[in-house]
This record gives C-alpha cells, sequence and structure tokens, in this order.
C-alpha cells in the first residue's frame, strides 16, 4: 500500500491504539488507586475489569478499522483476509467468555 490511503489507514490505527492504550491505563490506575486506599471497593473491581476489557478489544478494533478501510478502498483480498482475522478473533472472544 504506497497511495495516500495507505497513509490515513496508518494514522486511524494508531489513534485507535493510544486511545485505546490511554483508556485502559487511565481505568486500570483508578481502580488500583481506589483498592490500595481501600475505598469502594466495588468501583475498583469494576473500573480494573473495565480497563482490561478495553484493553483486549483495542486490537480487535484495531482489526475492525482494518477491514473498514480496506473495504472503502476496494481492496477486497485484504477486506476478506482482515475480515477472517476479525472472526476468528471474535470467535475466540465468545468461546473463552463461555467457559
Amino acid at each position: 500500500m504506497s497511495h495516500p490511503a495507505a497513509g490515513r489507514l496508518e494514522r486511524w490505527l494508531g489513534v485507535i491504539l493510544k486511545a485505546g492504550v490511554l483508556a485502559s491505563t487511565g481505568l486500570l490506575a483508578l481502580g488500583l488507586l481506589l483498592q490500595l486506599l481501600e475505598v469502594a471497593p466495588a468501583a475498583a473491581a469494576a473500573l480494573i475489569g473495565a480497563g482490561l476489557v478495553v484493553l483486549m478489544a483495542t486490537p480487535v478494533a484495531r482489526v475492525a478499522a482494518s477491514v473498514v478501510e480496506y473495504a472503502l478502498e476496494r481492496d477486497w483480498l485484504f477486506a476478506t483476509l482482515t475480515t477472517t482475522v476479525l472472526i476468528i478473533l471474535l470467535g475466540s472472544l465468545m468461546v473463552s467468555m463461555r467457559g
């Protein structure tokens, strides 16, 4: 991908990864702080859980954004390949949540 759309995809993926990591870090740090201060243990646990979910969802969001970008570019080979990866990721998530 050496055309302008490649730069756009790279910028979007960077934004998604940065936002996911920052949001996850904030939630985890706040949850840990509340837990260490022994204030609102239920809220601390919820924040830590949310931080972990955001952290795990970040790569999935990255793959989903890639699917959209490749489809917009009409690059059907890469759209199909990234859709396959997305289906595998989501399937793995669903299986892990059942057990």
